[in-house]
């Protein structure tokens, strides 16, 4: 049969779709330059499994400097194990938003890397602490504050999801993407250090690969920051300021050290961090010096300064590291936006 159907009159239109719908479909490009990052990332594929596992001997540490290696990656699973699921929500938006394709693909490409980088969170932690994070018996003072502080972190990123989840809705690009731009700069940075400094030849790897996929997510959050920033109100400009400073305080637990206005801590919380660390950074894991960390963040806020500056973003003061600028004195959980 070839003959179609008209009704007397013409066709009847569909409804309107309820808006924000991911329907109607559609493919628009406006952004070339994201279309080709895109295709970079599916290049750029790696598989966690096909990393040399086998190096990774558990008797060629200490139990302490075990369970050292395993707090670190537990520390930075707080921050990888919500990428994947920060950045699908994120994609959910941006398809009932309607960005244009390439902006989606983006945000899906970054889901996928960040699964790979919870994968070697999983992994690393699997072989050396069998039962870590938490599904294990501390036996020994150390191992008690190891796990107390893992557990104190987890409800600390409980927070977050939830802050997180009533905030990314509200939030246009321009915010978002200043906030993820945070992340990016600060997990280059880190992965770029460790990679430099382990002498472990599978985390030496490992490094190498997740501060490549950080880099690309930098390059992202920057091609779509300079289509968002132009004609920014003052209004916008001082939500970023603010994002600016929400991503110090919350970045700061990977990159150095908690500072206050978000982390919920027991007072005992950071000198038993600082020890821990300690045994981490004795195994060989990578892990910078105070000092390297504080200089290594120091280099990445004035980075991010010349960035925002260009567009009349003021900078928030980051005390901490001695930078000045506008106060942000009080940092509410739905103003963690910063993914790593």
């Amino acid at each position: 049969m070839t003959d179609v159907t008209i009704p007397e009159g013409g066709f009847w239109p569909a409804p309107e779709v309820p808006q924000p719908n991911i329907y109607p479909m559609e493919w628009r490009v406006e952004t070339a330059k994201l279309a080709a990052i895109y295709e970079k990332s599916k290049r750029m594929v790696w598989n966690p499994a096909d990393l040399p596992w086998d190096l990774l001997d558990p008797a060629a540490f200490t139990r302490e400097q075990r369970l050292g290696i395993m707090y670190w990656f537990s520390v930075l699973a707080n921050f990888d194990a919500s990428g994947p699921a920060v950045f699908a929500r994120a994609t959910i938006q941006a398809f009932e938003k309607h960005e244009e394709d390439p902006v989606r693909k983006c945000f899906f490409s970054i889901t996928r890397d960040e699964m790979n980088h919870e994968e070697c969170c999983q992994r690393s932690i699997s072989r050396l602490w069998p039962g870590g994070p938490l599904g294990w018996e501390p036996s020994t003072d150390l191992e008690h504050a190891a796990h107390n502080n893992i557990g104190w972190l987890y409800h600390n990123g409980g927070r977050y999801w939830t802050g997180y989840n009533a905030a990314v809705g509200k939030y246009s690009l321009a915010v978002l993407f200043t906030s993820f731009m945070m992340g990016e700069m600060a997990a280059s940075t880190l992965f770029r250090g460790m990679a430099s400094a382990t002498g472990h030849p599978l985390f030496s790897e490992m490094f190498h690969k997740i501060g490549r996929d950080e880099s690309r997510h930098l390059q992202i959050c920057m091609t779509i920051l300079e289509n968002e920033w132009p004609g920014l109100t003052d209004d916008v400009r001082s939500l970023i300021t603010r994002q600016l400073r929400a991503g110090f305080v919350f970045l700061s637990m990977i990159l150095w050290e908690p500072p206050e206005g978000f982390w919920e801590l027991p007072p005992y919380f950071l000198h038993n961090h600082r020890v821990l660390m300690d045994r981490a950074r004795d195994a060989g894991l990578g892990v910078l010096s105070y000092d390297e960390q504080a200089e290594n963040w120091r280099i990445a806020m004035a980075r991010v300064r010349v960035i925002v500056e260009r567009w009349g973003i003021e900078f928030p003061a980051i005390p901490e590291l001695d930078i000045e600028g506008v106060a942000v004195d009080v940092i509410d959980p739905e103003d963690i936006i910063p993914v790593f």
